[in-house]
């Protein structure tokens, strides 16, 4: 098992991606502090995942005192941190000028600041054991969204944090970004449960459909191992795709056959 005798602390861990990373480090041997606003979904997790090796931290992001006894918590419990995942985050809609200074405050916060001050105090832990830290980003923090402006500018700062915290660290830890793309979460069901939004989603779904979060999981489980003890300052994006897209038409689906595509490629190229 990878995470054998590690301890791992997921904020944002009793749904979605976070309960899905959880869930993986769990099966994968690991100790989990799992950290979340709500104390019912917290018991729930913690009870499914085998109880007594795991912690249950109720955490509000906003507030650093809290983030400290997160941390505090881990260490009393366990003796040791190996991984953080920052995980919790909230979204946001609306452009600029439809967006009031305390949303855009409350943005950065979570998506932000938090991810700096549990990044701060756990670090010199994770230093201790040569341990790492993953950054849950964004698709949208390497590109731009209509009406997303908050949620974009938060995206891209946590992966430049998380690159600038990279070189600042190693190499006694390492620190690495996920930016998953549309993943069937909860929080995500007013996307992809809606049929005209995933219809709009559909051409640029390369794989035809959401992620799943395990899948993400997944991709958290590998920056946090060994098996990715030379992987540091990468944001690795999860989207099935979605961001390889020039942005161009579909010239497969608008053009039939291949003298046409052979046309299509040579204007293009002028």
């Amino acid at each position: 098992m990878r995470f054998a005798n590690k301890v791992v602390i997921v904020t944002g861990g009793a749904s979605g991606i976070g309960e899905a990373a959880v869930r993986r480090f769990a099966g994968e041997g690991a100790s989990v502090v799992v950290a979340d606003i709500r104390p019912d979904a917290l018991e729930r997790i913690v009870g499914d995942i085998g109880g007594e090796q795991h912690l249950a931290v109720e955490v509000d992001m906003l507030d650093p005192a809290v983030i400290d006894r997160m941390v505090d918590a881990a260490l009393d419990r366990f003796g040791r941190i190996d991984t953080l995942v920052n995980n919790a985050g909230m979204g946001s809609f609306g452009r600029v000028t439809e967006i009031d200074l305390d949303h855009w405050r409350q943005v950065m916060a979570i998506d932000v600041e938090a991810v700096f001050w549990a990044s701060r105090q756990a670090i010199p832990h994770l230093s201790r054991v040569g341990g790492s830290i993953v950054n849950i980003a964004s698709a949208s923090g390497i590109a731009a969204d209509y009406g997303f402006a908050a949620y974009n500018a938060a995206k891209a700062a946590v992966i430049n944090l998380t690159r600038a915290m990279a070189i600042d660290h190693a190499p006694e830890i390492r620190v690495n970004a996920v930016s998953p793309g549309l993943t069937a979460t909860p929080l995500a069901t007013g996307l992809t449960g809606n049929p005209v939004i995933m219809a709009a989603y559909e051409p640029v779904l390369a794989m035809k459909r959401p992620a799943e979060p395990s899948e993400i999981a997944g991709a958290i489980a590998f920056l946090a191992s060994d098996d990715a003890s030379y992987v540091n300052g990468h944001n690795l994006v999860v989207d099935g795709g979605m961001t390889a897209h020039t942005g161009q038409p579909n010239f497969t689906r608008l053009l039939g056959g291949e003298s046409h595509l052979a046309g299509a490629e040579s204007a293009v190229r002028r």
